[in-house]
Parts: C-alpha cells; structure tokens; sequence
C-alpha cells in the first residue's frame, strides 16, 4: 500500500469570514433613519470621506439595502461631489481595514444612485495606504434605486491579504473614463436628469470578508487525520 506524501495531502476547508462591516446604524438601536455611525459594525477599521460630505438616511425606502434591521437600517448619504468636467476618480468614499490574518480578500457593498448623481463609479484598492489601483467598475442605470450586493473579488492579489496597510474606496468616475467612449465628464444616473453636485451616493452593508489563514499546527494536525483516514480505508 502506497501512501499520499504529506505535502500532496488537501488543507483544511476554510469558509469566508467577515473581517470588517459597517451597516451604518445607530450603536443603540433607535427608530430615526437619520441618525447613525460610520464607525464599523464588526470588526475594525476607518471610513472617510473624499472631498464629499456626509449624513444619515433612509436604508428601507425605495426597495432598500439589504441590511436585514427594518427600524434601524440607516445608510450613509454622501454628496458634494465635484462639478460636471472635475475631479475624476477623486470623490467618494474610503474604507481602510487591516487584512492581517486573513486572505482571499473579498470588497461587498449596497449603494443607492440619486437621479442626478454620478452614473459610473470605480472601486478601487490599496496596498499600502498610499498608491490606489483601479479594480473594477460599476453603473448604476436607475435612480434613486439601490444596488445591492455589488462584490470585487480580490482573491488574486495576494497582497491584499495579511495586510495591515490593506483598503478600498469607491470613486465618481468619468463616462468616458468607464466605458473607453462618450463625454470626458459625469453622466448622470436616471437618463432624463442632468449631473449635478447636489446628487447622491447612500451607502450600506460595507463589507471586507476573506478566509482565516490557518494556524501551521492546524494545517499540519488536519494534513496528519486525513492520512490516518486514507490509512484505514486501505
């Protein structure tokens, strides 16, 4: 009988984590939607603004996020965006999370366009809290709606995970700059509305979630049951 060399044996199965979360709710549950924290839910890490400002709204109204609270789902609304033809991939928000233990670096969350606000936004990622790469766009095609679940799988960048310096934002962008044709500016959300810097981004359920790297002791201790396993089915 021939054995499975120890390194050819399968890791242990491990299921994705959440590492950090904002849901945007009050800390003590209340009933007012515009009341609410930007501080994460679980986990640890920091959101900030980019040249924007920011309140608490509604997350129920208009199909709502899928955050699951119903008396308490708030979202973070933020607005001041800059004018038609400025600004490209400057404005928005940022989430900064500490990836450290973790890996196979997942980025979720709900956003609600307003009518007149930017149609296209990019999400971007950093890996040492300095230099941004741009990972992938979005467009939201219908006003005042929410998108939820929108996900950026950055499983493939290694260095996303075990990262302390690890974090993500997501940005206005230019029609052209998204779709490699059309206007050098912003196109608005709802076709029959105009772009305007008094439109909106809410934002909901923020989630950064990865798979736990397994201690090398428990990598090891399950490699070692699985080989006893194969020993007594043969």
């Amino acid at each position: 009988m021939k054995c499975l060399p120890l390194f050819l044996l399968p890791t242990l199965s491990l299921s994705a984590a959440t590492v950090s979360q904002w849901n945007f709710n009050s800390t003590a549950a209340d009933t007012a939607f515009t009341t609410g924290n930007s501080s994460p839910s679980t986990g640890s890490g920091t959101a900030s603004l980019l040249t924007t400002t920011a309140s608490f709204a509604t997350g129920v109204a208009n199909g709502g996020s899928s955050d699951p609270a119903l008396t308490d789902n708030s979202g973070w609304s933020i607005a001041g965006f800059p004018a038609a033809t400025l600004g490209d991939l400057t404005a928005g928000a940022q989430f900064l999370v500490d990836t450290t233990g973790y890996e196979s670096i997942i980025f979720t969350f709900d956003l609600r366009h307003s009518n007149s606000s930017s149609r296209y936004e990019a999400v971007q990622y950093t890996l040492n809290g300095t230099v941004w790469t741009t990972g992938v766009f979005f467009t939201g095609d219908a006003g005042d709606t929410w998108f939820n679940g929108r996900s950026v799988d950055l499983s493939g960048i290694a260095q996303a995970g075990n990262n302390p310096n690890f974090g993500v934002r997501v940005v206005s962008a230019f029609e052209k700059t998204t779709t490699g044709i059309g206007a050098v500016s912003y196109a608005a959300t709802a076709a029959a509305s105009a772009y305007a810097v008094t439109g909106n981004w809410r934002f909901d359920m923020v989630t950064v979630s990865g798979t736990a790297v397994p201690e090398p002791t428990a990598a090891l201790l399950g490699s070692i049951g699985l080989l006893g396993l194969l020993r007594r089915r043969r």
